[in-house]
């Protein structure tokens, strides 16, 4: 009895597929200060909570991009801190035949919605290693947050008076 097999596509074919990958997903940086311990530690009044969020890409390459996700929790009680917590999670993605037009959405959105699970936990974790309640940060939309990168660079081209406001691409 014979064999009938069938050649697969061509390298070639295959390699016009969009495609995105996740290479790594690492704790970049972390730090944790409580600059007024021990003292503040007995002061007994309810910390106020600031959280601050950024997006930072890199482009390692042609196709391979880090973006890090960059968080600042700073709890004060009675106008003094209690704790300060700066993490930055990051991520090498990998994207193959995609429309430039597609990337950056991809890097502002897509990007940083895998890595804040990550980010979130480590803080908790942080926090709570440090002796205090954790604090699980609030759902963040990162596509609003993308549409607004969008506007404050559209806004700050037509003051520059850029000829070229059809593409506006983030910073990386």
């Amino acid at each position: 009895m014979t064999e009938k097999t069938t050649s697969a596509p061509d390298a070639a074919d295959n390699s016009k597929e969009p495609g995105f990958r996740i290479q790594r997903i690492y704790l970049k940086d972390l730090s944790l200060e409580q600059p007024h311990a021990p003292q503040i530690l007995l002061v007994s009044a309810e910390p106020q909570v600031e959280v601050e969020v950024d997006v930072a890409v890199t482009r390692l390459g042609d196709e391979i991009f880090e973006v890090a996700l960059i968080a600042t929790v700073t709890a004060k009680v009675e106008s003094k801190v209690l704790f300060l917590v700066e993490a930055k999670q990051a991520g090498i993605f990998e994207f193959s035949n995609i429309p430039p037009e597609q990337i950056d959405p991809m890097l502002g959105i897509a990007c940083p919605t895998i890595l804040y699970p990550y980010l979130r936990s480590n803080i908790a974790d942080t926090i709570s290693r440090a002796g205090f309640q954790p604090i699980h940060l609030n759902e963040i939309n990162f596509h609003g947050m993308y549409e607004h990168r969008i506007m404050q660079a559209a806004q700050a081209a037509a003051e520059s008076g850029s000829a070229d406001e059809s593409k506006i691409v983030l910073p990386h």
